[in-house]
């Protein structure tokens, strides 16, 4: 029930805040013309999705077929958003923490008997998927239990009691059913229903529509769509009721998950620190982390920073990121669970709605001495004191000939840009370049000293497929 994405390539390094400022015209069209290419590529029958600029929300849209009832697509469906459900869930068991109820390094046996490791495992490993309990739907399919309607308690005397796959702390490893005994346990001590704790603490105060995914089904709902291969599309049978319980029940039209993301950008409604906890990577006993905290991944991508969640339920996809200097997040939800079409989407609608970031001094210089490089190299005029004695070695008269014939060729560059991140390798910094012709694109690899000299070291031109 999860899938990861990370942003699509971005600019390379610190983003300037957005103003609160509405789409242009153009990004509007740029923006239907990209859902309605991936919807019309990929075979997906509709998006919906929102768009959050300078805190707020700029664009709620849907797009497509949301079910075999002729009408059109509304931006206030329903969708079922899956595992990004579960920020709602660990959410809760902080709202709960704060009341003195609980402790997230309680040990799961205070709460729920009979759970294997349950004298070990903490709420937080729960949270962070740490906990070594046995994932209940590690498939991309509706396996054969679940056309069967399930108990939360069914679910836990399953998966829950079976050997740990490993120990507590130790490893990382997605588990929707430390979710489900983390749902219990918010029951347990807070005396209501899980849906109903969302909705008091949750929902009604940020004026969120949320359904339990399994009550937003039938007419009048988005139908799920799935495919066998490269078959036809079809529609999907709903999971029996009770499968996706705390680790992905909730249904929700992306402008309402979009208002959730202002509170988290905003740091309203839950108490700052719980932000912030829910934010930080949990650590393994070895002190590693891949980013997950508690119901969300946190990263850094091209110097961009990102909260973000993705969901699968049958026939459904969704994808939600925030992007907190920014004041910017993007909501894709899709009534399909084949091909790439959500994260197509999202991807896209960065490039769209983000500012490019501003470049670093370092990296402002070094932009036109790889050009010059470049140009010297296409002409046959090679300046060899930009230089390293390895990249003066590499230059052979063979070389420097293939580089000028193929490269002048292909006449003007139209753009000469770099890509990527900054990095350094090996005692030297390394950039990656595009440059950009009519007919074709081509990458470029440097590394270069790392003093005032900034000889090159390395200069590979390659074509980009």
């Amino acid at each position: 029930m999860i899938r990861t994405l990370l942003a699509a390539a971005l600019s390379i390094a610190a983003p300037i805040p957005l103003q609160a400022q509405s789409l242009s015209a153009r990004e509007q069209v740029q923006i239907d013309a990209l859902v309605a290419k991936t919807l019309a590529d990929t075979g997906v029958p509709s998006a919906s999705i929102a768009v959050v600029r300078g805190g707020r929300i700029v664009l709620a849209k849907a797009y497509g077929k949301q079910s075999e009832a002729a009408k059109p697509a509304d931006a206030a469906a329903p969708y079922q958003i899956a595992s990004i459900s579960k920020q709602f869930t660990a959410a809760a068991l902080l709202l709960l923490e704060d009341d003195g109820k609980l402790s997230l390094d309680d040990t799961v046996a205070r709460y729920l008997p009979g759970i294997t490791g349950g004298d070990r495992i903490t709420l937080r490993q729960l949270l962070s998927h740490t906990s070594g309990l046995r994932d209940y739907w590690p498939q991309d399919f509706s396996f054969k239990a679940m056309a069967t309607p399930v108990t939360p308690q069914g679910i836990v005397d399953r998966w829950a009691k079976a050997p740990l796959d490993f120990q507590p702390g130790q490893q990382w490893q997605y588990s929707n059913t430390g979710y489900v005994v983390a749902g219990m346990i918010a029951e347990k001590v807070s005396g209501q229903p899980l849906m109903q704790l969302l909705q008091t603490r949750i929902f009604a105060p940020l004026g969120i529509r949320a359904l339990d995914q399994d009550e937003a089904v039938g007419p009048g709902f988005p139908q799920g769509y799935g495919r066998f291969a490269l078959g036809p599309v079809h529609a999907e049978t709903p999971a029996a009721s009770g499968w996706l319980y705390a680790a992905g029940q909730l249904s929700m039209s992306a402008q309402d998950l979009a208002r959730w993301d202002i509170a988290r950008l905003n740091r309203t409604l839950l108490a700052p620190d719980d932000w912030s906890a829910q934010e930080t990577p949990v650590r393994l006993a070895d002190g590693s982390t891949n980013g997950y905290g508690l119901g969300v991944s946190t990263g850094t991508q091209n110097g961009r920073r990102f909260v973000e969640h993705s969901g699968e339920a049958v026939g459904f996809l969704s994808e939600n990121i925030v992007f907190p200097d920014d004041k910017a997040a993007i909501v894709v939800l899709t009534n399909s669970w084949f091909s790439d079409a959500t994260s197509r989407i999202a991807g896209g609608l960065q490039a769209i709605v983000l500012p490019p970031p501003t470049a670093s001094a370092e990296d402002q210089a070094a932009l036109p001495r790889a050009r010059r490089l470049y140009d010297q190299l296409r002409s046959g005029t090679l300046d060899r004191t930009l230089l390293t004695e390895d990249a003066n070695f590499y230059f052979t008269p063979r070389a420097q000939a293939d580089y000028r014939t193929s490269l002048a060729a292909l006449g003007e560059p139209t753009a000469f840009v770099q890509t990527g991140r900054t990095r350094l390798r090996g005692g030297f910094v390394n950039r990656t370049f595009r440059v950009t012709y009519p007919n074709r694109t081509l990458s470029v690899s440097t590394y270069a000293e790392p003093d005032g000299a900034q000889r090159f070291e390395q200069f590979l031109v390659a074509p980009v497929q």
